[in-house]
């Protein structure tokens, strides 16, 4: 259960955060996307404040801004949402080339814009500076309920596993001339999903019963590891003070 499994949002780099206790930098990326959250709309100048501070944290962690930028691409969906806000909006209106626009639908979608961007590029660059396994012990060290623990560690644990099962339950059907692409085949790719759920209990069970007649008693041995000193406490609390200090400050001004 101790290896190392790496996962595809994990950059191998050497640099100040990748060091950091993973409790740390949970608790910090946590804390700065509550203060995103909570500023209102209409504090533009908080925001790009915000947005050098994310650039200042993947300069220090030597991530590369095209690498956060394709990864962001994820909100892509919510982006779409907001942009269709000034249209479907309500309320006050504003001409802008032949276009009449929502002016509340305007703050919505660059409320949703701001704060969604900003909260992807904070997870991500948690997840570039964090393995799959540091996470999880962070997160146990954090007082998390065992039982949610145990189900990431086992996740990632069998992930590859079941992957390798799904690749060979594939490669078995198309050994044997029938590969579904169209619709009304979807019984076949239905059942293979099936079958790989039902192997995938059936082989639960089998670790389950194993690590039982092994004395499990309801939770895992510690994971070994000192906890985060002081120092690094004071040094992750440098992101979310900052940005408390960006939002407060722009409230003051206005």
């Amino acid at each position: 259960m101790s290896a190392g499994h790496a996962h595809p949002l994990h950059l191998d780099r050497d640099s100040p955060l990748h060091r950091l206790s993973p409790e740390v930098k949970i608790v910090a990326v946590v804390l700065f996307t509550v203060v995103v959250v909570v500023t209102p709309r209409t504090e533009f100048a908080a925001f790009g404040g915000y947005a050098l501070l994310i650039a200042a944290v993947a300069v220090l962690a030597r991530v590369p801004a095209l690498w956060l930028a394709k990864r962001a691409t994820i909100e892509l969906p919510f982006v779409l949402l907001a942009v269709a806000l000034p249209l479907a909006g309500h309320g006050e209106r504003i001409d802008w080339h032949g276009l009449s626009l929502s002016v509340d639908g305007l703050y919505g979608a660059w409320n949703i814009f701001a704060k969604g961007t900003l909260g992807v590029l904070a997870s991500l660059l948690l997840a570039a500076t964090t393995t799959m396994r540091d996470l999880v012990l962070g997160l146990d060290r954090l007082r998390t309920p065992p039982v949610f623990t145990q189900i990431m560690t086992f996740m990632l644990r069998y992930i590859d596993v079941l992957a390798d099962d799904a690749r060979r339950m594939r490669i078995a059907r198309l050994s044997r001339g029938y590969d579904p692409r169209f619709l009304w085949q979807v019984k076949a790719f239905a059942v293979g999903v099936g079958a790989l759920f039902l192997r995938s209990y059936e082989r639960g069970e089998r670790v389950y019963l194993a690590m039982l007649s092994r004395g499990y008693t309801g939770r895992l041995p510690q994971t070994t590891g000192e906890p985060a000193a002081a120092r690094e406490w004071a040094l992750s609390a440098a992101l979310p003070v900052a940005a408390a200090g960006i939002a407060v400050a722009g409230l003051v001004l206005t």
